[in-house]
C-alpha cells in the first residue's frame, strides 16, 4: 500500500528538486545522506513514480516531478503561513537569502545600491544576484527566483510585471582615447571605428545596425563577447566603441573610471526595465519589503543626468 504524503516528505521533495541531489539535499534538510535516500525511496512509493533518475553522474527529474516540483513549493510555502513567524515583520530578525536575477549591464548599478538598503535594515538577508542566462519565467514558478529585474516581453498570466524606468543605450569609450577626447560622436566615427558587442547570444547586430542601414551606412563589429564586463574592459583599448546602457555607463563615469559616453547621433528604442515576480508572492510580507528596497534603489538612478 502507497504511504501516506507529509509535509516532512514533500519537504524533502522541494529539497531534491532544488538541488538535484541527494547529498546536498540531505545538507540542507539537516539529515543524514541515508536518511534521505530512504525518504526518497518513500517519496517514489507514496507518487508511484521515480523522482530523479539517473543521467551520467548526476540525477534528473522525471516529468512527473517537474510538473509537480512548483505545486509542492506553493503548498509548503502555504502551510509555512498557517503557523506564526518568530521574526514577525521586523526584517531585523529575518535570516533569509533572496534570489534575484538581474541583467548584467545592470547588476554593477544596481547590486550595491540594493545590497546598502537591505543590510541596513536587515543585516541577516542575504541577496543572491542570478546571471540572465534566459528571460524564463520558470523560475519565478518554481521558487529558483524572487524577483526578475531586466527587458522582457509581455509576462504571462501568472507573473506579475511592474515598470521600473526606461534606459537607453550609449557609446562608451576610453578617456585618454581620440574619441574619448572628442566633444561629441558622428555618424562618421560610429562607422569608422571598430565595436565590441556585449551579447549573451552572440549577436552581433542589433537596432543601431538597422538605424545605420536606413541611411546606406554599417559599421563594423570587431568582436562579439557574452557580457558587459568583459565588453567594457575591452572598451580601454584606443579608439573602440562599446555600446552600454546609460545607467551603466555614468555609474562607472562617477566612480572615475577611465571612460566617457557619447550620446549616439540616431533615433535608437529604449529598452524598458520591468521587475517581476510570481503571483504567488504578490502578498508575502517579505517579498514586498524586498520590492520596495529594489524600487528605492532605483529611484534615484533614472533622472537624467549630463553628458560623460
Amino acid at each position: 500500500m502507497a504511504e501516506q504524503l507529509d509535509l516532512n516528505l514533500l519537504r524533502v521533495f522541494d529539497a531534491l528538486m532544488d538541488t538535484r541531489s541527494v547529498t546536498a539535499a540531505a545538507a540542507r534538510l539537516h539529515l543524514s545522506t541515508p536518511a534521505t535516500s530512504r525518504a526518497l525511496g518513500r517519496l517514489r512509493r507514496s507518487m508511484n513514480d521515480q523522482i530523479l533518475v539517473r543521467a551520467g553522474r548526476g540525477l534528473v527529474p522525471t516529468p512527473f516531478a517537474q510538473r509537480s516540483a512548483a505545486r509542492v513549493k506553493a503548498l509548503l510555502e502555504e502551510a509555512s503561513g498557517l503557523r506564526a513567524d518568530p521574526a514577525g515583520n521586523d526584517p531585523a530578525a529575518w535570516q533569509r537569502t533572496f534570489a534575484i536575477r538581474v541583467n548584467d549591464g545592470l547588476t554593477p548599478v544596481l547590486a550595491p545600491r540594493l545590497t546598502r538598503l537591505v543590510t541596513a535594515e536587515a543585516p541577516q538577508v542575504r541577496l543572491r544576484f542570478v546571471a540572465q542566462n534566459s528571460k524564463e519565467a520558470d523560475p519565478l514558478r518554481d521558487g529558483s527566483l524572487d524577483l526578475d529585474v531586466g527587458v522582457a516581453g509581455p509576462p504571462p498570466p501568472d507573473v506579475h510585471a511592474e515598470p521600473l524606468f526606461a534606459d537607453h543605450f550609449v557609446a562608451l569609450v576610453a578617456a585618454d582615447s581620440d574619441l574619448g577626447r572628442a566633444p561629441h560622436l558622428t555618424i562618421d566615427e560610429l562607422c569608422a571605428h571598430p565595436h565590441i558587442s556585449a551579447s549573451r547570444r552572440g549577436l552581433a547586430r542589433g537596432p543601431l545596425d538597422e538605424a545605420l542601414h536606413r541611411l546606406g551606412r554599417a559599421r563594423t563589429v570587431s568582436a562579439v563577447v557574452p557580457s558587459y564586463a568583459v565588453a567594457v574592459l575591452m572598451a580601454l583599448e584606443e579608439n573602440v566603441i562599446c555600446l552600454v546602457p546609460l545607467l551603466l555607463a555614468q555609474h562607472l563615469v562617477e566612480r572615475h573610471a577611465p571612460f566617457r559616453w557619447h550620446t549616439i547621433p540616431l533615433d535608437l528604442p529604449s529598452a524598458h526595465v520591468e521587475l517581476r515576480w510570481h503571483h504567488r508572492l504578490d502578498a508575502d510580507p517579505a517579498s514586498r519589503w524586498l520590492r520596495a528596497k529594489v524600487r528605492a534603489a532605483v529611484e534615484p538612478l533614472v533622472t537624467p543626468g549630463a553628458g560623460g
